[in-house]
């Protein structure tokens, strides 16, 4: 069971544990689907993050990239732990406000802000307005002015650096839709060097999420560096801090017989593992040497370092409980190989082998059994945009052999609300393995899916968004968010 993760997630009586709580009595009391965020975990990822201050020789700042998550709950757990935050929009900048964070806790991101969020991050003098382009910039500084004020900016750079991570994850390319070339970036620093209302503290890049080598903080660090220094020459500002944004990869893919079926580029992705303080020991080892090449160490060394990670905090913290609501069995489809082991079976010539596998109750080895569960991708989104893969297990028979393929899908009225790449592009597996005759009415857990989750959920179908549970440690939990009603669903309609 390579999903446990001892004192966190494990195996009782052969069902799953969260914290010590019964995971199945938790969907019994509060229905399915239900999400479920452990508080004691969150903490975990946040103290691993915080290694890296000890690691590089400058100041540091931890900020939680509250898009991932947004739940007052879990943003007040972030803060107790005593992390930062960063934000996309003036709604969570409210929220963050609600949630008991401070102006100079948090960094307000995001490129199409209106003349409100710029008033709201002015008014509570927020650490670093990230500036996406020149026009914003001016128009920050208007509404600075008018405000009889001083804004606190950054500027956010595109550099040109590549992961092997999603396409769509990518945002420092010159192809992305995000931030301003260098060279405008350095004219503003030369342009508004004396600006009664602009502060300008800082600059910044985002590599991406998921990013499967720890190389690309070392490139980033560099670009970052080069800039200080060119700004510093060009402009005489001493730049107070540098934001080489999050991206750290969370390890969704521990199972091996599942991950035998992901191309190897996927599986690279998805399995991606490493420390971020590693990572960021080796970026300040490089970048001190060039420092120290230029005699500017001193430059160096009284920045403060930002980072703004998301995945990496909330992503393995939570677990998607989802119930079986129906099941069928139908043929496999005209020339698709029985399963076997993870793959198709296959003679050397091509010629198709009988499957070893012992069929589902009421199926026969050449068909597939479905499982139609609660939890579509109205509350996993990227299950269809991004074809993200959340490991599956049975949380009432966790304890048990889980190798008996079924194919999986969600409630949705759309064909893509399936668990698996019904596109045929091999990106996701075909099948999910589970224990061997899952019923209607089983409760199943989805894996490590606290990011982007009930973040980016809808009421597609009419369906209710779902509670969530904070699990506090020593078998505790609470209700943090309670599920949707009908009159949730019409609040905003005029009828």
């Amino acid at each position: 069971m390579t999903w446990k993760i001892e004192g966190f997630l494990e195996s009782r009586d052969g069902r799953l544990y969260i914290d010590g709580v019964d995971a199945v009595e938790l969907a019994r009391e509060y229905g399915t689907p239900l999400f479920v965020y452990s508080e004691p975990r969150i903490r975990q990822n946040i103290a691993r993050l915080k290694k890296i201050g000890d690691v590089v020789g400058c100041g540091f700042k931890l900020c939680y990239a509250a898009k991932a998550m947004s739940t007052l709950g879990v943003l007040r757990a972030v803060r107790d732990a005593g992390c930062d935050l960063e934000v996309n929009s003036g709604g969570e900048l409210l929220k963050a406000l609600k949630a008991g964070f401070s102006g100079d806790q948090l960094n307000f991101n995001g490129l199409s802000k209106e003349v409100w969020e710029l008033e709201l991050a002015i008014e509570n003098g927020v650490y670093a307005i990230q500036v996406d382009s020149l026009y914003e910039l001016s128009l920050i500084e208007q509404t600075a002015k008018r405000l009889n004020k001083s804004a606190n900016v950054s500027l956010r750079l595109v550099p040109e650096i590549e992961s092997a991570t999603h396409s769509g994850l990518q945002t420092a390319l010159l192809t992305s839709k995000f931030g301003m070339m260098p060279e405008e970036a350095f004219g503003a620093f030369v342009k508004y060097n004396d600006s009664e209302h602009l502060n300008l503290n800082g600059i910044h890049l985002h590599v991406g999420s998921q990013n499967p080598s720890p190389d690309v903080y070392t490139q980033a660090f560099e670009e970052m560096f080069n800039a200080l220094l060119r700004i510093y020459r060009e402009s005489g500002v001493r730049l107070k801090h540098i934001n080489l944004g999050g991206g750290f990869p969370v390890n969704y893919l521990r199972d091996r017989l599942q991950a035998d079926d992901f191309p190897a580029d996927e599986r690279e992705m998805f399995e991606a593992d490493f420390e971020p303080a590693d990572a960021l020991r080796e970026a300040w080892n490089a970048v001190r040497r060039l420092a120290e090449k230029e005699n500017v160490v001193d430059l160096l060394e009284g920045i403060t370092l930002l980072l703004e990670p998301g995945r990496s905090i909330i992503a393995d913290t939570a677990v998607c409980l989802t119930t079986v609501r129906n099941q069928k069995t139908r043929p496999l489809a005209q020339n698709s190989p029985p399963y076997q082991g993870g793959v198709a079976a296959a003679s050397a010539d091509g010629v198709v082998l009988p499957a070893e596998t012992t069929p589902p109750k009421g199926g026969t080895q050449n068909s597939d059994h479905w499982l139609l569960t609660d939890a579509g991708f109205n509350i996993l989104l990227s299950m269809e945009t991004y074809k993200w893969y959340y490991h599956l297990i049975s949380a009432e028979r966790a304890g048990e052999e889980h190798s008996f393929p079924y194919k999986v899908a969600g409630p949705l009225c759309d064909g893509g609300d399936v668990y698996f790449d019904v596109e045929g592009h091999g990106r996701l597996p075909d099948h999910r393995l589970l224990p061997e005759n899952i019923q209607p009415g089983e409760v199943l857990a989805l894996l490590n899916c606290g990011a982007y989750s009930l973040a980016q959920a809808s009421q597609y179908n009419a369906r209710y968004l779902p509670a969530v549970i904070l699990t506090k440690g020593n078998g505790k939990a609470e209700l943090i968010r309670k599920r949707d009603t009908f009159e949730d669903l019409i609040a905003n309609d005029i009828y």
